[in-house]
């Protein structure tokens, strides 16, 4: 089969080496992500390691920062100076590394509050709206929401009808607030925060986080795969520009 040693590859080699299919390989060219492949006489088209490696280059970035940065990353391979191809990598794995260090404050956070004693309190513990949202460092219409969403659901006066946060209830809405910034969307939350209490469900929050975690180590690993094809790209990409592109004589069928 046509490959590396013999210099040019047809649309199928391409896609066989990227593990994606020749539609998706034609795709790519057609969005920028592969530079135009050479053509012959008879309109067949020609591809080069510059495109193998752009599309092995694509294929893991898509998993490490998703398909349309993916595919931003490595169209600035073919169109922009090699500063500002990394600083777009760059800008990816600063992203992942917020997220980890939100995921370890989530961490720290469910660990000490979860641990907290909420027994024999005093009502005059309890918190109002604005009280427990200047607490948390958010607006008073997000504890609000969470309230609509039965995530953090507050005691009523009677009489007032005003809100009032038990410590148990605070103790809960500072859970999900690390949660949040944490990336936690709300469907989860919901079905975890009124058993919060109970250790069980305490251990499948931190499976939760420890889920999330191996995800984010998931997409750093693909990040490296992907800089390592980038690099070749960009490699190839400047010696095509200088006129040191190699001869590719096969045809795509």
């Amino acid at each position: 089969m046509p490959g590396l040693k013999s210099g040019g590859m047809r649309t199928v080699d391409v896609a066989r080496q990227a593990g994606c299919s020749v539609q998706q390989v034609r795709n790519l060219e057609r969005d920028g992500v592969l530079p135009p492949a050479t053509r012959t006489a008879t309109g067949y088209r020609v591809y080069g390691q510059v495109h193998l490696q752009s599309a092995l280059a694509y294929r893991a970035l898509a998993v490490g920062a998703g398909p349309v940065e993916a595919k931003k990353i490595v169209r600035a391979v073919h169109r922009f100076p090699v500063a500002q191809v990394v600083a777009l990598l760059d800008a990816v794995h600063a992203g992942l590394d917020a997220e980890r260090r939100q995921l370890r404050r989530a961490e720290e956070a469910v660990r000490a509050i979860s641990d907290e004693p909420i027994d024999d309190v005093r009502a005059s513990d309890s918190m109002s709206v604005s009280e427990l949202a200047a607490a948390l460092g958010v607006r008073p219409s997000t504890l609000r929401h969470w309230d609509a969403e039965g995530l953090v659901v507050p005691d009523r006066d009677p009489v007032r009808g005003t809100r009032r946060y038990a410590p148990a209830r605070v103790r809960d809405a500072r859970i999900v607030h690390q949660l949040r910034r944490a990336g936690h969307r709300i469907a989860p939350l919901r079905a975890l925060v009124p058993e919060l209490r109970r250790a069980h469900r305490l251990e499948e929050v931190t499976s939760a986080l420890a889920a999330r975690d191996d995800g984010i180590t998931a997409r750093s690993r693909a990040l490296l795969d992907g800089a390592a094809a980038l690099g070749a790209a960009l490699s190839l990409a400047a010696s095509a520009h200088t006129g040191d592109r190699p001869h590719d004589d096969l045809r795509d069928r």
